[in-house]
């Protein structure tokens, strides 16, 4: 039998590492990713999101468009195709992380950790591919722009967000850089950390005021304002488990429960045998087959775990903005008896958005890719994440928790002052998330000790929060035209 050949992995030292970070800033400074303009043969992005539609469920389409219609925030939540088109073009300095592929503002937020912490984290990771860290960094930049327009700041405070999630990637990459690996391995976010983090921000907003005039006691009470919110944010989080999703999803019928049906949000498989034009002994076996072949990715002692649990009913239910039209599915299961539920998401994932424009991913299978990718970049991850390949092999899932202890704040509400402490949390956590697969040594060295990165990214953030704008009435125009069918308000 032939030796297996190891591949010989290099370890260069910091001095080395320190140099490669300065070589890439010397062939692409820090202060080069200002005066953004987009492509002379840029792509239409209205057709961009057509050839998405394409492999969608057409029914969900027009939902998909009508929440993209809601506002310029809502149309950037989906137009992560579009931006990946025009980010192809922007300068890289040629250092590589893992990416989220769409790390925008509202893919940041609280969920547990199997040791049953709650943490802070990225928690969407549909186009999750290895790439320059850059683009991860200015599609964050750029939401907190748009979210600031949005939330109708004054033009002064537009540019505040953005400006402090890219200093407080640098700042936290550069701190990264010191540490040793296993430690920046363990870094995390908890929620304790996370309230002092806010109680002390709170602190320094009152401490600074000195003699407090009309404005100073608005500022004041508005950081108060946002301390509770996040504690209320937290308790909520706290509350969404299975239990608490089986009385807002299910409902007992003959003495069992079953997935209420709330078309076209919810679709419970009873309503979709038709759809897919299987018959009930065929949806049946095709649910038990899936649920087998995702059990197999598991670790065997999650595996253990899960085979404690039965099917007992299954869903479609629509799932945020850019992702609705892709099929995702819910399973309700139970364990010992009917107050024992779990409920698991099955996802459809296509090929990440990066993947036409940077090497493809290494695993051929889409819902793997999502999986490991995530397991890469968070903290913790989600104990029951595996994947699988549907009834049709050319259509790839990935599963996990549908809720374990989710919350995310709500964007939409926040002031200047909430907004811009909310972009220092996610800067961090976005490095950390890089300095886990990239070098933070030669990416630090690189972004340098001043700001000029800072306000680069900053200034194409506003470059392409307007160009944001021109695609949404764009898009809303071909709604109108009949171009693209929407259904608002669901």
């Amino acid at each position: 039998m032939p030796a297996q050949t190891v591949e010989e992995l290099a370890h260069p030292s910091i001095d080395d590492r320190v140099a490669r970070g300065r070589d890439a800033a010397g062939l692409t400074p820090p202060s080069i990713h200002s005066g953004w303009r987009p492509a002379v043969d840029r792509p239409d992005p209205v057709a961009l999101l057509e050839a998405q539609n394409l492999t969608r469920e057409p029914d969900l389409v027009p939902v998909r468009h009508g929440r993209m219609m809601v506002s310029p925030f809502t149309f950037y939540r989906g137009a992560a195709k579009i931006m990946a088109a025009d980010l192809k073009d922007t300068p890289a300095a040629g250092l590589e992380a893992q990416l989220c592929g769409d790390a925008h503002l509202s893919n940041f937020g609280l969920f547990a950790s199997p040791e049953r912490r709650l943490l802070f984290d990225l928690n969407d990771f549909d186009e999750t591919l290895p790439g320059p860290f850059e683009y991860d960094v200015k599609r964050m930049a750029a939401s907190f722009t748009i979210a600031a327009r949005n939330n109708g700041f004054p033009k002064a405070d537009t540019r505040v967000p953005a400006m402090a999630s890219v200093r407080a990637y640098r700042e936290a990459m550069a701190t990264f850089a010191q540490m040793r690996t296993m430690d920046v391995w363990y870094a995390s976010l908890d929620e304790d950390e996370l309230m002092r983090g806010i109680r002390g921000a709170v602190a320094e907003t009152a401490k600074g005021q000195g003699k407090k005039g009309k404005k100073a006691k608005k500022r004041d009470k508005a950081a108060k304002r946002a301390a509770k919110v996040a504690e209320k944010t937290r308790e909520k989080a706290h509350t969404r488990d299975s239990l608490q999703a089986l009385s807002k999803l299910a409902e007992v019928v003959d003495g069992r429960y079953r997935i209420v049906s709330q078309p076209p949000v919810v679709v419970p498989e009873r309503e979709l045998r038709t759809m897919y034009g299987l018959s009930p002994g065929e949806v049946e076996h095709v649910i038990r087959d899936q649920f087998r072949r995702y059990q197999a990715t598991l670790q065997d002692d999650r595996r253990h775990l899960l085979e404690r649990f039965e099917i007992v009913d299954v869903a479609r239910k629509v799932v945020g903005v850019g992702s609705v039209g892709t099929r995702a599915f819910i399973a309700l299961l139970q364990g010992r008896d009917a107050r024992d539920p779990l409920f698991l998401q099955m996802k459809e994932a296509t090929a990440s958005v990066l993947e036409e424009h940077l090497v493809k991913s290494r695993y051929q299978q889409h819902g793997e890719r999502v999986v490991q990718g995530q397991r890469m970049m968070q903290a913790a991850s989600d104990i029951f994440l595996g994947w699988t390949k549907g009834l049709d092999v050319h259509r790839h899932f990935y599963w996990r928790q549908l809720r374990d202890m989710k919350g995310s704040p709500v964007v939409e509400s926040m002031v200047p002052l909430g907004l811009g402490y909310y972009a220092g949390i996610c800067g961090w956590t976005l490095a950390r998330a890089h300095a886990r697969s990239g070098d933070p040594v030669a990416i630090a060295a690189c972004l340098g000790d001043g700001d000029a990165f800072d306000r680069s990214v900053t200034d194409f953030s506003a470059a392409y929060a307007d160009q944001n704008e021109r695609d949404y009435e764009q898009f809303v125009g071909a709604v109108r035209s009949g171009r693209l069918e929407a259904v608002e308000g669901v």
